[in-house]
């Protein structure tokens, strides 16, 4: 009998690099109290906490810390879209936007993908204790009809949901079709990221 793995989902999942995780933190407070347009924005549409998402889009022109990232996310993406065998050509994958996180305690962000990108991901800034992982769900999800449930006790890769929990200065990548949620934050204290797409050409 032969098993074969087909068409796998790929999760990378490294150390940003040498940046200031406090000088980074201390921007992003700095940027949620300052964006009136974004603050508007999340009050107008009831999202918990904070986000960047739909007010700002030069963050790397505001504060330099900002380009210091964006310059080692363009090193991580490139090394995983080498893992993940495409064939870019002369065009090469570029940020497309980079955004701002606060959830705040019972805060969520409820399941969404990126239709429009081809890599996204999230640099972490904030991870109190006991705060919510990233939830990723199986792409094939919606086609699985009249499966039953997999065992508890099932390898992660066949599972329906997987839970990561990264830490302070980690980037995680995923291509930009993989649904993926943020759970109640249960912590008192801000989950901060910053999240981000890269688009081809």
């Amino acid at each position: 009998m032969t098993i074969r793995t087909l068409f796998p989902t790929h999760l990378y999942q490294a150390p940003l690099g040498a940046i200031d995780q406090s000088e980074l933190e201390m921007s992003c407070l700095t940027i949620a109290e300052d964006d009136d347009a974004g603050q508007d924005w999340c009050e107008d549409n009831q999202f918990p906490g904070y986000t960047s998402y739909a007010s700002l889009t030069d963050l790397p022109w505001r504060f330099p810390i900002f380009a210091d990232v964006v310059k080692a996310l363009d090193g991580h993406v490139a090394k995983f879209a080498d893992a993940l065998g495409f064939d870019l050509g002369d065009k090469p994958l570029m940020l497309e936007d980079i955004w701002i996180n606060i959830l705040p305690e019972g805060g969520i962000h409820t399941g969404h993908l990126h239709p429009h990108s081809v890599i996204s991901g999230t640099t972490y800034v904030a991870m109190p204790e006991g705060t919510s992982a990233l939830r990723l769900e199986d792409p094939r999800h919606p086609m699985m009809m009249a499966a039953p449930p997999r065992r508890k006790d099932a390898s992660e890769d066949l599972q329906s949901f997987v839970y990561v929990k990264p830490k302070v200065g980690d980037v995680l990548l995923w291509e930009s079709w993989l649904r993926h949620e943020v759970p109640m934050n249960m912590a008192e204290a801000d989950r901060i990221s910053v999240s981000f797409n890269y688009r081809w050409g």
